[in-house]
């Protein structure tokens, strides 16, 4: 049978299949192991803070590694080349971490408590706290690198970790929802609502950091972040 105009055939044996499977469960591995890494040390600041003081920061926290179908499309979306090399320099958000606080002043302390480890480096900073995106969003991103060792020595595995408030979460699965309903096609009155309910949200941040400031009075200001890109 002819091959239709403007098709390819494609044949890929059964071992090939295996070996490309096999090829990415281990690259994946590297991003787990790195998630692991960081998962530790946020489990002991948590730990911590309930035991030892009166007062614990990390109200929850998430994380998960981009399934493979999640990576394709953001290879198609990037344009990017689809080889190992390329995925690991270009996309540094394959392992993730969301860290959920109480008061946007704990944001900035966790942020603090962490990329001082010594094993941990900063590889880049969005503070969309101090500035939100145009839509409202905010959070306080940022890219490290941890070590991981290997049986075949230590690779650095990049993990992204999000910072945010309980209301800045909140704000943030609700318009993740919507975006998703209407396939980001939202419309204009729809998006103007969502902005004024990341404003609310702000202001209700503002105002229960100060009530939590009479409450427990005034502490060292952690610093903010400057920007880095990767």
């Amino acid at each position: 049978m002819a091959t239709p105009v403007g098709e390819e055939s494609l044949s890929v044996s059964a071992r090939e299949l295996r070996e490309l499977r096999d090829d990415l469960q281990r690259f994946l591995l590297e991003y787990r192991f790195g998630l692991q890494e960081i998962e530790t040390k946020i489990s002991i600041l948590r730990d911590e803070f309930a035991t030892m003081h009166d007062y614990n920061p990390i109200e929850h926290f998430t994380s998960r590694v981009k399934s493979p179908d999640s990576l394709v499309e953001k290879v198609m979306r990037k344009g990017i080349a689809a080889d190992f090399d390329t995925l690991r320099a270009q996309i540094t958000d394959i392992a993730g971490v969301r860290i959920t606080c109480s008061f946007r002043a704990d944001a900035y302390r966790l942020f603090d408590l962490l990329t001082a480890q010594s094993d941990i480096t900063v590889m880049a900073v969005k503070d969309y706290i101090a500035e939100p995106k145009p839509n409202g969003y905010q959070s306080l991103h940022a890219i490290v690198q941890v070590p991981v060792y290997l049986s075949t020595g230590p690779v650095q595995v990049p993990v992204e970790i999000q910072f945010r408030t309980i209301a800045m979460d909140f704000w943030a699965s609700l318009e993740h929802k919507i975006y998703y309903k209407y396939d980001r096609q939202v419309p204009d009155g729809l998006v103007a609502e969502l902005k004024d309910a990341a404003d609310s949200a702000a202001a209700l941040d503002e105002r229960m950091q100060r009530l939590h400031l009479e409450l427990h009075g005034a502490q060292t200001a952690p610093h903010r972040p400057a920007p880095r890109a990767v």
